[in-house]
């Protein structure tokens, strides 16, 4: 067994019964790895990197939920467990290095140890997810909140805040529209669907025909207390303008 019963849920739902028209999503909000992983063999160094989490998204997250009365669903385990916004037919959705840090633990994974992660990790998330979604009366917008490291690979990101799609740019190019100037805000940066990040709007969003939008923040705002409630001000300011210029009201 790779979680115990004692170690906690591999998912949690946020408010389940709040009553706005926004699902948000949060598949990379704990830097959890159960005891039976031994750290995947990390280096003390990386153990709270963000190899493993999303630092601040979980506290960001949060915050939205709270201030939008939404229900958010979040992942229990690292990411590096088993990302829960990745197939399970995906290499890097159990990676055995991201950016410059080695994972030893997820390398020569057989498959009944890769089958073992997808059933102990990301089948409860995405059931959690699509339980969590039919609960809504009408259709919602679905929101993924994700943070991002200000250097990758020894380059520095400029952008503050990305604002990501997939099939649908409905939600995304008018909440760029609505962002804080204050803010660097750019479309599909730093990444895009062509880097395979968008599984959860694929899989969750558009089959539904959802509005839907993958939140990136440089998670150098996401630092303290007054940053998160800096960013999540703004985000919230941005996703009420966009919804309200579309089909949702938030």
């Amino acid at each position: 067994m790779i979680l115990a019963a004692q170690e906690g849920p591999p998912v949690t739902v946020v408010n389940p019964e709040g009553k706005s028209q926004i699902c948000l999503v949060c598949e990379h909000a704990s830097d959890f790895i159960p005891a039976s992983l031994s750290d995947l063999g990390l280096a003390p160094e990386h153990r709270h990197s963000h190899a493993v989490w999303d630092i601040g998204a979980a506290e960001l997250a949060r915050r939205m939920s709270e201030a939008l009365d939404a229900p958010l669903v979040m992942s229990g385990v690292s990411r590096l467990v088993y990302d829960c916004n990745r197939p399970p037919d995906a290499p890097d959705a159990i990676p055995a290095q991201t950016e410059t840090i080695p994972v030893p633990g997820n390398r020569a994974l057989g498959e009944a140890d890769r089958s073992a992660r997808v059933a102990a990790v990301y089948d409860p998330f995405t059931r959690s997810l699509r339980e969590t979604l039919d609960r809504f009366a009408t259709p919602p917008a679905l929101v993924t909140v994700h943070s991002f490291t200000p250097v990758w690979h020894g380059a520095e990101r400029a952008v503050e805040l990305g604002l990501l799609h997939d099939a649908d740019e409905r939600l995304a190019k008018r909440m760029l529209l609505a962002a804080d100037p204050a803010i660097r805000t750019e479309l599909n940066a730093p990444y895009s669907a062509a880097d395979g990040v968008t599984h959860t709007l694929k899989t969750h969003a558009i089959p539904r025909g959802l509005e839907n939008v993958m939140i990136e923040v440089r998670n150098d705002l996401l630092r303290d207390a007054a940053g998160v409630d800096r960013i999540a001000g703004n985000l919230i300011v941005a996703l009420r303008r966009a919804l309200a210029a579309g089909a949702h009201a938030a």
